[in-house]
């Protein structure tokens, strides 16, 4: 095919999926708490926040040597270690593209159904009247319009989907608006029935849950891994919290040692000794997945769905030599090969995601349920490219039924991840 005819042939596709040529924040949660005294004194950590205006925090960046010296602590895998040093002396790069792109409408925008019930488990209604819980749709004229023409086109019933979106509405929220943060919400409930009922427990898995010989390890490593992502989020707003001198109640004073918090929630020795290394193997999957959907990306850039700015942000991370680390891709490369072994009872991990997403409903702090549900939809985005529907990914073919909000939320997921494991590195450094 000539170059005439390859630029016809793009040109056409970009219509297919944008229509037109012209342009146009953590799921908090606390598992049971022990019975920690409050820190008496802590430090300022003014570089946990986002980044300062001056731009001059580089505690998260990591020499290769270090990088290596630091994942060996973390985890005895040793087919992950490779990824890990890679992300730990590249992270802090990346995260600083990532938190750029979270700002661009593209990105930050999801319509979302707040008023959902729970039909997982009975509950005792908890009305949440703090601010930091609650959240508010923005107004009509905030939302680009292109932006809700496209999720309203896109929105579709897929019976074997890997997830099922709320249903498009005029209810758009911001994620810039109402970022993660500690809001002091217990969600252990709905911890324990994803673990304990989502998650896979089979015989064949009896020793070990995590690395067995199976895609359903590999699914729930991913789910624990995502866990310690919100963990993460939540102990970082924890110091933020007390960054912003603010009163901890009565009720949250047990959470108020953000160390002794990071070692119950992520430490080797905590609830969760694998923690921290699920967390690596999620985000792993999570770029891999970035790399896999790049095309679909570009042409969105090239559409004018996704706007000048963020485009040129979004290319960078693109081109970004972690995405194509073939250290980074061994996550991907063992679910893949596990999920082609045993192709047809792979339908059980379409099921499964479908499930943990529609279980965020139970979760009665509404601004914790926003960030879950994008969470969810960003994990659920990342095993369709990768594994699709009998192991082998989405088809190329395929790609452009991969929807706007999809793209969105995986890309912000990625975001997420990053954060944490920068929270994590710093929060290492100054508790060894």
């Amino acid at each position: 095919m000539n170059a005439k005819h390859t630029s016809k042939l793009a040109s056409l596709i970009c219509v297919l999926i944008c229509g037109v040529i012209n342009p146009v924040q953590g799921f908090v949660v606390h598992l049971p708490s022990l019975p920690f005294s409050p820190a008496t004194s802590w430090p300022h950590y003014s570089n946990y926040n986002r980044r300062t205006a001056a731009g001059d925090d580089d505690r998260g960046s990591m020499s290769a040597l270090s990088a290596s010296a630091a994942a060996s602590a973390l985890s005895t895998n040793t087919e992950l270690l490779p990824g890990m040093d890679a992300i730990m002396a590249q992270n802090e790069e990346l995260w600083e593209m990532l938190d750029d792109l979270r700002d661009k409408p593209y990105f930050r925008l999801y319509s979302v159904d707040m008023l959902a019930s729970c039909e997982y488990m009975p509950q005792e209604l908890f009305e949440c009247y703090s601010e930091t819980c609650e959240i508010y749709p923005v107004d009509e004229e905030e939302i680009p319009s292109r932006l809700k023409e496209v999720d309203d086109d896109e929105h579709d019933f897929e019976l074997d989907g890997w997830a099922r979106w709320d249903m498009p509405s005029d209810d758009y929220y911001d994620m810039l608006q109402f970022p993660e943060g500690f809001t002091g919400y217990d969600g252990s409930e709905v911890w324990r029935f994803i673990h304990d009922r989502i998650g896979f427990h089979d015989d064949e898995m009896v020793d070990d849950e995590y690395d067995a010989d199976t895609w359903k390890a590999d699914f729930n490593k991913a789910v624990s891994g995502l866990h310690a992502m919100v963990s993460a989020q939540v102990v970082r707003g924890i110091v933020e919290k007390i960054e912003a001198g603010d009163e901890f109640s009565d009720a949250e004073e047990v959470y108020s040692d953000p160390k002794a918090e990071f070692e119950r929630r992520l430490g080797r020795n905590g609830e969760t000794p694998l923690a921290i290394e699920n967390m690596y193997f999620c985000y792993m999957l999570m770029l891999t997945a970035v790399s896999r959907a790049r095309d679909r990306l570009l042409l969105d850039c090239e559409c004018g769905r996704i706007g000048a700015e963020a485009a040129q942000i979004l290319k960078g991370i693109l081109d970004f030599d972690l995405l194509e680390n073939t250290s980074i891709s061994v996550a991907s490369r063992t679910f893949h090969d596990h999920a082609v072994k045993d192709k047809d009872t792979l339908w059980e991990a379409r099921m499964r995601t479908r499930d943990l997403m529609r279980i965020m409903n139970c979760v009665q702090c509404n601004k914790c349920r926003l960030h879950g549900k994008i969470s969810v939809l960003g994990l659920s985005t990342a095993l369709q490219l990768l594994v699709g529907q009998r192991g082998e990914g989405t088809a190329d073919a395929e790609m452009t039924r991969v929807h706007r909000v999809e793209l969105a939320a995986l890309m912000t997921t990625l975001s997420k991840f990053a954060t944490a494991i920068r929270f994590c590195q710093q929060m290492q450094e100054e508790i060894s």
